[in-house]
């Protein structure tokens, strides 16, 4: 499947900021940064369902993984992940580094999810 957030063209050579791009650790290997653009973030506040809820309840009768409330997290972290990303790529960044979610109750029920990070530009390091 193609990747929507990657369709335009570069130039040959040139860094695309795609999944390899974005890194949890100050500084991307191979690549030396170029310019701060700033903070880009993504932020979903997310529940679940009084269906979801009774599911979850079941599901926790019986121990182990709360698949029901997984999935939940899953979807808001994917979510905040790919709007971060679109942030950086308005902004024209090319990688996105320090990056990290956050997570908060804002009141019973009801989850903030954060996904935030440094957009850059960088150029591939010369030897």
């Amino acid at each position: 499947m193609a990747d929507p957030y990657n369709t335009a063209r570069r130039p040959a050579g040139e860094a695309r900021l795609d999944d390899s791009m974005i890194t949890t650790a100050f500084e991307l290997p191979g690549f030396r940064v170029v310019q701060n653009i700033g903070v880009v973030r993504g932020i979903t506040v997310r529940s679940r369902s009084i269906v979801g809820n009774f599911l979850g309840g079941i599901q926790t009768l019986f121990g182990g993984n709360i698949t029901i409330y997984t999935q939940l997290c899953e979807q808001a972290r994917e979510e905040t992940y790919r709007d971060m990303v679109k942030h950086a790529r308005t902004l024209g960044a090319n990688a996105i580094i320090a990056m990290r979610y956050d997570a908060t109750d804002i009141m019973t029920g009801l989850t903030e999810v954060l996904c935030y990070g440094t957009a850059v530009i960088v150029e591939p390091a010369r030897s």
